[in-house]
C-alpha cells in the first residue's frame, strides 16, 4: 500500500523541482457553489499540471542506467508532458503515446520540450506503450497505477494540508484515480475526518461503477470535454485506496463541465483545463455533499487549455 512516509520521501525529493502552488480564496464563488470555496491552483504548476510531481518522483528514484535506456508514457497530455519535462532535466529521451483525439496545445507542449510523440486510439494507448518498451528497452513511466506516482502525486496534498489545515471538504478530479489515491492517503493519514470526493464525468464513470460493483470494471470508450479524465479503468493499485480512503464519487454531466470551466473563468477569473473544472462542475450540478458553512477546496489539477473564439 501508499503511505505517508513515502509521500513525504517524495516531497524531499521533488520539491526542489517544482511549484509549491497557491491555495487561493474564490469569495465570488461562494454564493453560486454553496460553500467557502477554495482552490489548489495546480494548473499554475511547472508544466501546467500536477502530473510532473508524480513523474519526477517516479524518475528521481530509477537508477540511472535504467533511465538511460529512455522512457515511455501513455498519456493523455498532462502526463506526457510531466515525463518530457523530467527526460530533458534529467537528458534522457522520453516518447510519449497520446491518443489521436489530444488537444493539439497538449502535443506541441510534449514536442516542445524535446520529447517524441506516437499517437493512436485512446484504447489501444497502453498496448502501443508496451510494445515500444519491448522492442526499445524502455522503461515505462505509468500515469498512475504504481505508487511512485501516487506519492509524488499525494505531495500536493501536503501542500494543501499545510495551506489550509481547517479545510473541512476537499474535491479531487479522477481518472485513473494516481492524484486522488495521493491525496487521499496523505489527508485521511493526517486528518481522517476531512471528507474526499471525487469527481469524475458521467460518460466514463468508471470509479462509480466500479464501486458500486465491488471490483474494477472496464468501461467503454467515450468521448468528453474532460480529455484528461477519459481512462476506461480504475488503476489495479489505485482502485482499493479509492475503496478505503474516498468518501465519495460524483458523476457529472457534460453540460456541467463545460460551466464548471466558464464559471471558473468569468466568476473566479482562473483559467483551467474542462478536466479540472470538474469539481466547479459536481458543485453546480448539486451533486456535492457539502454546506454553506463549510470550507471546500478544489483541486484544479491543471491549465493546458486553448481558449479558442467558440470558448468565450
Amino acid at each position: 500500500m501508499l503511505t505517508l512516509e513515502q509521500i513525504h520521501t517524495a516531497k524531499r525529493r521533488i520539491s526542489s523541482y517544482v511549484y509549491e502552488t497557491p491555495m487561493i480564496r474564490l469569495n465570488g464563488l461562494d454564493e453560486l457553489l454553496g460553500c467557502h470555496v477554495y482552490i489548489k491552483a495546480e494548473n499554475m504548476q511547472k508544466t501546467n499540471s500536477f502530473k510532473l510531481r508524480g513523474a519526477l518522483n517516479k524518475m528521481l528514484s530509477m537508477p540511472l542506467e535504467q533511465l538511460q535506456q529512455g522512457v515511455v508514457a501513455a498519456s493523455s497530455g498532462n502526463h506526457g508532458k510531466g515525463v518530457a519535462y523530467a527526460a530533458k532535466l534529467l537528458n534522457i529521451k522520453a516518447t510519449i503515446v497520446l491518443p489521436d483525439s489530444a488537444p493539439t496545445v497538449k502535443v506541441e507542449g510534449i514536442r516542445a520540450l524535446g520529447a517524441e510523440v506516437v499517437q493512436c486510439k485512446l484504447a489501444e494507448r497502453h498496448v502501443i506503450t508496451e510494445k515500444l518498451s519491448r522492442n526499445h528497452g524502455y522503461c515505462i513511466i505509468h500515469p498512475y497505477d504504481d505508487y511512485d506516482i501516487m506519492a509524488g502525486q499525494g505531495t500536493a496534498g501536503l501542500e494543501l494540508f499545510a495551506q489550509l489545515p481547517d479545510v473541512n471538504t476537499i474535491v479531487v478530479p479522477i481518472g485513473g484515480g494516481g492524484l486522488i489515491s495521493g491525496i487521499a492517503t496523505a489527508i485521511k493519514s493526517m486528518a481522517p475526518h476531512i471528507k474526499i470526493i471525487g469527481v469524475e464525468p458521467a460518460v466514463v464513470s468508471r470509479y462509480a461503477k466500479s464501486l458500486e460493483a465491488g471490483e474494477r470494471l472496464l468501461l467503454e470508450e467515450q468521448k468528453s470535454l474532460a480529455d484528461a479524465l477519459l481512462t476506461l479503468q480504475p488503476g489495479e493499485r489505485n482502485f482499493p485506496i479509492v475503496q478505503q480512503l474516498v468518501d465519495e464519487v460524483v458523476s457529472v454531466e457534460e453540460a456541467l463541465i463545460h460551466r464548471g470551466m466558464k464559471t471558473l473563468l468569468s466568476a473566479g477569473k482562473i483559467i483551467a483545463e474542462p478536466s479540472s473544472s470538474i469539481g466547479i462542475g459536481a458543485a453546480l450540478q448539486g451533486a456535492l455533499p457539502i454546506h454553506q458553512h463549510e470550507k471546500v477546496c478544489f483541486l484544479i489539477s491543471g491549465g493546458n487549455v486553448e481558449l479558442t473564439p467558440d470558448e468565450h
